[in-house]
């Protein structure tokens, strides 16, 4: 692959209408293009980036026990009037009819839907418990979208929902993906913060959000520092693990405002240990009981003959969103580096040769070397252009390769040029930078 041969539309300049960090850089990268207020086509390098997330979102939720659907982004309205939200769900939904005059919507979420499902197929405690989730477009009219991606109208998102016969064996479930969040925002270099929350139009009583600390985020949130030094080490999935597990983030304060208490927070954080910040919020988990299923008549058949309602949650990932979070924690401004983690980086290595016009033997340098990385799975491209040394760096930083190979001068005989984005070079050996990458990329 080159770049002269990439849809990589890259601006000069910032694009006025963008205020936050990852706004401007999707923008000027060339990741998204407006489509109108809110919606965005999603370009390949940003489409890439998707890509990569979804796929360790998926992977951590299949570790868990976690079966994928695949749902549709238009609805009936007629399971919302029967769970009773269809009205009070407010401006957010959007309500079309079709020719027939059916009222029907884009789905803001699945709450409804995935019951409907669950109940027209499961009868037996015995089924118990069912983890399902999908990958899907969702749509919420927002009033007044703003950051891009961050607070958009059409949004790719990771629901998942639980179903089991008891409070005990659904908070068993509430934790497999209280850890599974953990796990997922981990592997994308983030740390993320569980944190107790409001449970909003969702409903029921119990929430967390898993929060990364930014400037430009629009949760405001309150925290024992000490919350940051919880080591989650290698939890199984297990009751005892789970249980433990949640109860060592439990110990300190940690909230987002609907959830603050003043006098609780001075009274249990030392004045050393409190943070005011603001955060993104990146994941969300619900448990809401009978709350759906109550309504919607999804029970089981109990053991001596009763039926009960299944005991329910729902977990949220925000996959597009996590893009600009990712930029938001990452990028450089002062230097305008993006540093995307090797694990979603849109190529993992940036070969830059120094092209001279009358002779193309760098080029074909870079192209063995390609060869050579492809062979080993390493995600390369090759920056052709004729562009001076300067702007080819200037691009590749702000692309966000977490690796250069720089064909020049400095690169003699077998040692080749090699650095990270933003670091001084190395000269090592083609198969030492192959065993370099391939270690980083099992560590993610």
């Amino acid at each position: 692959m080159y770049i002269s041969k990439s849809f990589i539309p890259i601006l000069k300049d910032i694009p006025s209408e963008a205020k936050i960090k990852s706004h401007q850089l999707m923008l000027r990268v060339g990741m998204i293009k407006q489509s109108s207020a809110g919606i965005y086509s999603w370009l390949p390098l940003g489409f890439k980036v998707m890509k990569k997330i979804e796929q360790i979102v998926r992977e951590e939720q299949n570790k868990i026990g976690a079966q994928e659907i695949l749902m549709p982004t238009i609805q009936s309205s007629e399971i919302w009037k029967e769970s009773g939200r269809y009205d009070d769900y407010g401006e957010e939904m959007l309500r079309i009819k079709d020719r027939q005059n059916r009222e029907m919507l884009y789905g803001p979420t699945n709450e409804e839907l995935v019951t409907d499902i669950f109940r027209s197929s499961i009868k037996s405690y015995k089924s118990l418990p069912q983890l399902l989730y999908h990958i899907q477009w969702k749509f919420r009219d927002e009033i007044r979208p703003r950051f891009g991606i961050m607070r958009g109208r059409e949004f790719y998102m990771k629901d998942a929902y639980s179903f089991d016969v008891s409070d005990e064996e659904a908070f068993f479930s509430y934790n497999k993906f209280f850890i599974s969040y953990l796990r997922t925002f981990k592997r994308l270099g983030l740390t993320a913060i569980p944190m107790a929350a409001d449970t909003g139009p969702i409903g029921g009583n119990l929430s967390h959000e898993f929060i990364i600390l930014a400037e430009t985020g629009e949760s405001k949130i309150f925290t024992d520092k000490r919350i940051f030094d919880v080591e989650t080490g290698d939890i199984e999935v297990e009751k005892k693990s789970l249980e433990d597990l949640r109860k060592k983030y439990e110990e300190f304060y940690s909230v987002t405002d609907e959830k603050f208490n003043k006098d609780e927070f001075e009274k249990t954080v030392e004045k050393k240990n409190r943070l005011i910040t603001k955060g993104i919020e990146v994941g969300h988990i619900f448990y809401f009981a009978d709350k759906y299923s109550k309504p919607m008549n999804a029970a089981v058949d109990l053991p001596g003959g009763k039926k009960d309602f299944v005991k329910m949650g729902s977990y949220g990932i925000g996959v597009s969103r996590l893009v600009g979070a990712i930029i938001e924690a990452k990028f450089d401004e002062k230097n305008e580096i993006m540093k995307w983690p090797i694990s979603v980086a849109p190529y993992e290595l940036i070969i830059i040769p120094m092209i001279n016009k009358n002779d193309n033997t760098a080029l074909i340098k870079a192209e063995n070397i390609f060869y050579e990385l492809t062979k080993n799975n390493i995600d390369t491209v090759i920056d052709d252009t004729d562009e001076n040394y300067s702007s080819k760096i200037k691009k590749s930083n702000l692309i966000g390769a977490p690796y250069q190979i720089i064909i020049g001068k400095k690169s003699e005989g077998d040692l080749l040029e090699f650095k990270e984005t933003g670091k001084e070079a190395k000269n090592l050996p083609l198969n030492e930078i192959i065993k370099t990458i391939k270690e980083l990329k099992v560590k993610n």
